[in-house]
């Protein structure tokens, strides 16, 4: 019996899938709401997992908070300390969007400014699919540059959204803040 072409076509392609996927970095976040681990697209986004990377060996995410919280939406981390502290950064990095990852549920993304090549440290996962944010579809048409998929604990990330959140009384520029900070404790490469 003879196997057609699409077959081992499809077979091929799940082989290098899987040899990526064995491949690929993961990062541990232990958070005060659970563990979050997220699986790094390098071959994807190369400039912004080496950004991240970099941020996570340096310890810079320990300690931060989740600082934007909108449960229909996403949750946003990788700047701020509990007192609204923003912590130093790195010079930014190009943006990487268009690269075939998608803002779906469970992706991870860099946060940005108006300017696209604007990302620094701070990071969020989409807790929905969330389409407006991909090229060509976003208000500036460029995007925002997912890097990974949390890959273990998407209930935990379910729990952060669903935190109570309010306006900073502090600091206007926070308007979706847990009333109880939930923190990134350590921020570690797993593999």
């Amino acid at each position: 019996m003879r196997t057609s072409p699409f077959l081992l076509a499809a077979g091929a392609a799940v082989l290098s899938l899987a040899a990526s996927l064995a491949q690929a970095q993961v990062v541990k976040l232990s958070t005060s709401a659970g563990d979050i681990k997220i699986t790094l697209d390098a071959e994807k986004a190369p400039k912004t997992v080496a950004n991240f990377l970099a941020y996570v060996k340096a310890g810079h995410y320990n300690g931060v908070i989740f600082h934007r919280v909108i449960g229909d939406f996403m949750v946003q981390t990788g700047g701020y300390t509990p007192d609204l502290k923003q912590r130093p950064t790195r010079a930014p990095i190009p943006l990487e969007a268009g690269n075939g990852l998608m803002n779906i549920r469970g992706s991870v993304a860099m946060a940005r400014t108006n300017d696209p090549n604007s990302a620094t440290s701070q990071f969020f996962i989409n807790v929905v699919d969330n389409p407006g944010l991909d090229p060509g579809f976003a208000a500036d048409g460029r995007g925002y540059a997912v890097f990974g998929y949390v890959s273990e604990g998407m209930e935990v990330v379910d729990k952060i959204r669903a935190v109570p959140t309010a306006p900073s009384p502090k600091n206007p520029a926070f308007q979706n803040l847990p009333n109880t900070p939930v923190l990134i404790n350590k921020a570690t490469v797993e593999k």
